[in-house]
């Protein structure tokens, strides 16, 4: 049943951290950013968030330099939206699955243009 929660509760960080993002101003983090996954731990005290931008994975990293200046920022809205007792310290990571998958994309156009 435990299980249940944290995914639950990884799914409503994922949520409220995209619409957190959305309202930054910093230059850093780029437009073109998602958030792929959040794994947060057992206790609720950690959550890796796993982001990825269409512009490849240098922009990834890029905008992780301003997610994490935005961190105490971030992660006191997300207490406040999310109504938790205790906000999970954030650790962003670069991800590079949208890249990944936009070149299968291509591949697969390329061969359904050939047949």
């Amino acid at each position: 049943m435990a299980g249940f929660h944290i995914d639950r509760i990884s799914e409503d960080i994922k949520r409220e951290i995209i619409s957190i993002m959305r309202e930054l101003k910093d230059p850093r983090i780029s437009d073109m950013l998602t958030v792929i996954k959040v794994d947060v731990s057992g206790d609720l005290s950690y959550a890796k968030v796993y982001i990825s931008a269409i512009e490849g994975i240098e922009a990834a990293k890029s905008s992780i330099k301003g997610l994490e200046s935005a961190g105490g920022y971030i992660r006191k809205q997300l207490g406040t939206r999310l109504h938790l007792r205790k906000s999970p310290e954030l650790k962003f990571i670069a991800d590079d699955s949208i890249e990944k998958g936009m070149d299968l994309f291509e591949k697969i156009k390329e061969i359904s243009n050939e047949n």
